[in-house]
């Protein structure tokens, strides 16, 4: 069996989970990482996508996460998200929404380099619109 660490997702509105885990899959801004138990100490900013875990008990549970930063530690992860809820939770609708308040942004942006963060931010969440709420 795999060694099992604490694992923290965390919201401004919830903490999601607080759980020993064997495994967690992130959506780091650089690619998808995962993190194990003894993982060197790293800190990463996240992007819009979803984050898998595997708690000690065998069961996978998903969250879909809108950006934020991972401190992962040897004996420990903790997941500061923007905005987080359970995959379960989400929906086309709610997708949409945030895809239209980004695009909104946009086109209010008051620089080019803001402009492009928005814009990239915009395709994160249109490519986690196609695979989190298949059509």
């Amino acid at each position: 069996m795999a060694d099992a660490f604490n694992f923290e997702l965390v919201s401004p509105e919830r903490l999601l989970v607080s759980e020993k885990v064997t495994e967690v899959v992130i959506p780091a801004t650089l690619g998808e990482m995962t993190v194990l138990a003894n993982h060197a100490p790293t800190m990463t900013t996240i992007k819009p996508g979803v984050v898998s875990v595997k708690l000690a008990s065998g069961q996978v549970n998903k969250y879909v996460v809108f950006g934020g930063f991972a401190d992962i530690l040897p004996t420990s992860c903790t997941l500061l998200a923007e905005s987080a809820v359970p995959a379960s939770e989400i929906t086309r609708e709610t997708l949409q929404r945030r895809i239209e308040a980004t695009q909104a942004e946009i086109s209010k942006a008051q620089s080019d380099e803001h402009k492009t963060k928005l814009e990239q931010f915009l395709a994160e969440l249109t490519h986690l619109n196609g695979i989190v709420v298949p059509a």
